[in-house]
């Protein structure tokens, strides 16, 4: 398979396609059956294509992302372990349990941890009562 960067000299937009080979392209265009995706004209060539090519320094820049991912990935995990062992998962009821803990007059409650939209969390914060949203990823090796 090959991919080529095709323009439409019609509208003059640029498109991908893929063909399973050079002769493949050739064939296709001689039987005018290569059309723009956008203004269906017959009038498309062959763009400019820059070739892909992965050098030694590239791979080793993926290396070194990769491994500041996956460092990223341990400490979000370990504070979520830190959460979970230190606070009440309330789920969805996150907002309804905010309020509750907030206009309580005992003030030494357990913190809670859970889900909540956007607006809720707005709205919580517009009441005076501080939240903090944080990543939350799934670890799928457990």
């Amino acid at each position: 398979m090959i991919k080529y960067k095709l323009k439409c000299n019609d509208c003059e937009r640029d498109f991908d396609s893929w063909f399973s080979s050079s002769l493949e392209f050739e064939k296709l265009k001689k039987k005018s059956f290569l059309n723009c995706h956008f203004c269906e004209s017959k009038n498309v060539v062959k763009n400019l294509m820059a070739p892909n090519i992965l050098n030694q320094s590239l791979k080793t820049e993926d290396k070194i992302s990769n491994k500041k991912k996956l460092n990223i990935k341990k400490r979000i995990l370990k504070f979520q372990n830190f959460i979970k062992r230190n606070f009440e998962y309330v789920g969805d009821e996150f907002a309804f349990k905010a309020r509750s803990l907030h206009y309580d007059n005992k003030k030494n409650h357990k913190g809670i941890y859970g889900s909540a939209s956007k607006k809720q969390i707005r709205d919580l914060q517009d009441e005076g009562i501080e939240t903090q949203t944080f990543p939350w990823i799934e670890d799928k090796n457990n």
